[in-house]
């Protein structure tokens, strides 16, 4: 029963010895969210607030905030031993989404909250001081775990909630402050619960500037066309000038629509990162990354810790571009090599392994030289053949063997660019590359771009003028054994592009013309 006390606010008298409560709430592991249950003993013995399951600082931190936000809040605190533990005992809790947890098991567990209503229920949130409820990052993600431990219904803060609603079957619940928490557990809900909102924008939709505002580039604008039609890696090469960039932020634009698996999976990877705004629902349009080239490997990979997805996480399911390429790096660069290959990557950790997506679509571009005017029909180049060979070097050659197509971008003069019609619009372009993807889908292997050996020479069977053209150009171009792979996957797109089911010598040559910067690069033919 509680007792007022003007110098210490409302306290209580509990009728028995000890007292347990268990609440659901969730935590977060890198992408992934895992169920807890937050058991509260409150016994005899001195005070003290102890916390047992794991707890990292930020956790531990709680009680510093959830005694406070109780008191501010017109509840008792309970001035004896208070033991909470985290299950399950052998993972790592990190975040402050497990306040709320903590300040309703130890009302309940004091008698100044009904045990019943916690059965069905999970709550999220971090607390203010004040008792107010702050929004926590992962929240699609968190809902989901709590909806596999068996929650029916969810309480948290108002600016998550559009997030958890995406959750079906779970019934999520806003609540601003611990004082309304308690007030729905005691007497039920006052408000419906939350619907997700509408998905920011259509789904054909992608944001993407019109690919008919590029003048000229025919050869550019081709390799981005197959690019997004098999999902292959593109390497840009030119000037100053040229429209790398240009060219690289209308990707997006012609690539086909998200899908309803990977618009979520969009949605929790950004929710996770943190950069979904408060209110946003569903993420349809696919993402365009674009880091700067003094990211580090952490922000670029994922990593810290707790692990956080990096770049090309947040970019899965669409297109990161590095711009000035050799300017990264190279040890950042060259750990793109096997998440690139597997669509994935595996942080390691003490307290276990975080798994991110990596399947991203890669455009990078990159000057000829240092002073960037090499081959330039009317600047002249200032860099030595030294400053040449190392600014080669910084891009290694095992990464430069998994850029699909390589295209040189050529600068065009004032006069050039006035003279040039408006190319293809997004839309045009966006139709061919849909009818190409509709073909690898009714093969049922996935993107060209991803074939594995096996499932490459059932989609690829090439007959004998095209296998010839490829011994020929793997010996002229001195071409490994991948590269010679990803050209037969990149022929293969152009043959989709083309309504061709056979992949014929023409689409061959086409594929390899894409390797030619390599193979000068690396002193071929």
């Amino acid at each position: 029963m509680a007792v007022a006390s003007p110098a210490t606010g409302p306290s209580f008298a509990p009728a028995r010895s000890t007292m347990l409560a268990r609440i659901r709430t969730a935590a977060l592991w890198g992408l992934e969210a895992f169920p807890v249950e937050c058991e509260v003993d409150v016994g005899t013995g001195l005070p003290a607030f102890v916390l047992v399951g794991l707890p990292d600082a930020s956790v531990r931190e709680a009680r510093e905030r959830v005694v406070p936000a109780l008191r501010n809040s017109g509840f008792g605190s309970p001035q004896r031993r208070i033991t909470v533990n985290l299950a399950p005992a052998e993972r790592r809790k990190e975040g402050a989404s497990l306040d709320l947890a903590l300040a309703l098991g130890i009302l309940a567990a004091t008698e100044q909250l009904p045990l019943e209503p916690l059965a069905r229920i999970a709550v999220l949130g971090e607390l203010a001081l004040d008792g107010a409820l702050r929004p926590v990052r992962g929240a699609l993600a968190l809902a989901e775990a709590a909806q596999r431990a068996g929650a029916r219904e969810l309480l948290c803060a108002a600016e998550c909630a559009p997030q958890a609603a995406l959750v079906g079957g779970l019934a999520v619940h806003a609540v601003p402050s611990l004082q309304h928490a308690v007030e729905h557990l005691r007497h039920g809900p006052t408000v419906p619960p939350a619907r997700p909102p509408s998905p920011h924008g259509d789904r054909g939709d992608n944001g993407a500037p019109d690919l008919a505002e590029v003048r000229g580039q025919g050869v550019a604008r081709r390799a981005l066309e197959i690019a997004a039609a098999g999902g292959h890696h593109l390497l840009l090469v030119g000037p100053p000038g040229a429209g790398k960039s240009m060219l690289a932020q209308r990707l997006p634009g012609i690539l086909p629509p998200l899908t309803d698996q990977e618009a979520f999976e969009v949605t929790r990877l950004h929710s996770v990162a943190g950069l979904l705004p408060p209110g946003h629902g569903l993420v349809t349009r696919r993402p365009f990354r674009a880091p700067h080239h003094t990211s580090s490997a952490a922000g670029l990979l994922g990593g810290g810790r707790p692990p956080r997805p990096g770049e090309i996480s947040i970019a899965a399911h669409g297109v990161l571009f590095l711009d000035e390429l050799p300017e990264f790096p190279r040890a950042v660069l060259d750990a793109l090599r096997q998440p690139l290959e597997t669509g994935v990557i595996w942080l390691a950790r003490a307290h276990g392994v975080a798994r991110f997506p990596a399947r991203v679509l890669l455009v990078a571009a990159m000057n000829p030289c240092p002073c960037g005017w090499h081959g330039h029909p009317k600047r002249g180049c200032s860099c030595t053949g030294t400053q040449l060979a190392h600014y080669a070097a910084r891009v290694s050659g095992p990464l430069m063997d998994r850029m699909d197509l390589q295209v040189e971008v050529g600068s065009l003069s004032p006069r050039e660019l006035a003279r040039e019609e408006p190319g293809e619009s997004s839309a045009t372009v966006a139709e061919r590359v849909r009818g190409a993807r509709a073909a690898q889908a009714r093969r049922g292997l996935g993107l060209n771009g991803h074939l594995a050996p096996r499932d490459l020479r059932r989609a690829c069977p090439l007959d004998s003028p095209a296998r010839a053209l490829l011994q020929d150009a793997a010996e002229r171009f001195a071409l490994s054994a991948r590269a010679a792979l990803r050209a037969q996957r990149v022929a293969r797109s152009i043959a989709d592009l083309e309504s061709c089911e056979a992949v014929q010598a023409g689409h061959l040559a086409e594929a390899l013309q894409y390797r030619a910067y390599e193979a000068r690069r690396f002193g071929g033919a």
